[in-house]
């Protein structure tokens, strides 16, 4: 199993880190294009191999696609990254010329490839990866619901005073402030709905502060997160890889499911090593159904932007 990472910065690094920390891949090619980069991190990273107990083979290339070939999962973080203030859809200007240019290059290279898509605004820049390749749509995944939903449930379990390995939840829709729909209505702690455990008020500070979970991180740190967002790529990535059949949400082309066409955005799907095996429909109540419409309106106003 071979993984590039396009983008040696924190996200990138993060992701290539946690991808051979968990020694399913044989190799973990990152690829930058700031000459030298990618080669330190990636030798810095294989320098932690035998303290960490890996044996996942991490190299480096500064914009030399053809190290990258015949990879079966390629990850796309290249971009700018937020600054306190931004939005993620005011990325859309640079980062898609960017994100274009590097698919294209990867699928010279390996025609085959599953694409994760992380650069923002990350759902218009998967239904941008859709439109440039052609690939088949269980092929392109974009990343934000499975980030989302991590975020739900720290501040689920922060707000239960519950163990994190007790609770779950998951959040669709767009992955913007404004376009996450938590669905907290169907959040549990083990399998006991939290609204048995938390106040509607304290539920919604829960919702809110999950939809500005991004924002929050990128106001304390000064630019955007990378330890959550490497964690969920290296679970997607190993899904993948290890044909778990695992469900994320994820943003997918839509075809119909959940009333929607023509748009990527993130819903529940089943991850193995074709990629989005199945995109699961849930019942959904009338509030959430508006929600998810609402958000759907939202990425299509942002795709109208591209210049595909």
């Amino acid at each position: 199993m071979k993984v590039t990472v396009v983008g040696a910065g924190a996200v990138g690094a993060s992701c290539a880190e946690y991808i051979a920390m968990k020694n399913f891949a044989s190799e973990v090619v990152v690829l930058d294009i700031k000459e030298g980069y990618a080669e330190g991190k990636a030798m810095d990273l294989m320098q932690t191999a035998s303290l960490m107990g890996f044996d996942t083979k991490i190299t480096g290339s500064t914009n030399d696609y053809s190290k990258t070939a015949n990879s079966d999962v390629a990850v796309i973080t290249s971009g700018i990254p937020r600054k306190p203030g931004m939005t993620r859809e005011e990325l859309i200007g640079i980062n898609a010329g960017i994100v274009k240019t590097v698919a294209t290059n990867l699928l010279e290279h390996s025609p085959n490839t599953t694409i994760i898509v992380v650069s923002n605004p990350m759902d218009t820049m998967t239904y941008l990866v859709h439109k440039a390749t052609g690939l088949p749509k269980n092929k392109i995944i974009g990343m934000g619901g499975a980030l989302d939903s991590a975020r739900f449930k720290y501040r689920l379990a922060e707000a239960l005073g519950a163990p994190i390995s007790d609770v779950d939840g998951m959040v669709i829709g767009g992955h913007s402030d404004v376009g996450m729909v938590p669905l907290i209505g169907h959040a549990t702690r083990n399998s006991v709905k939290v609204s048995e455990f938390l106040s509607e008020e304290t539920m919604e500070w829960v919702v809110e502060e999950t939809k500005v979970g991004g924002a929050t991180l990128t106001k304390l740190l000064g630019t955007s997160a990378w330890y959550a967002p490497g964690a969920a790529v290296s679970s997607m990535v190993q899904a993948i890889a290890c044909d778990q059949k695992k469900m994320f949400p994820c943003s997918t082309m839509l075809d119909g499911e959940y009333g929607l066409s023509d748009i990527c955005i993130g819903v529940p799907v089943i991850l193995g090593k074709d990629g989005i095996e199945q995109i699961v429909e849930i019942e959904l109540s009338d509030a959430e159904k508006a929600k998810m419409q609402e958000s759907a309106e939202g990425v299509k106003k942002t795709n109208g932007l591209l210049q595909v």
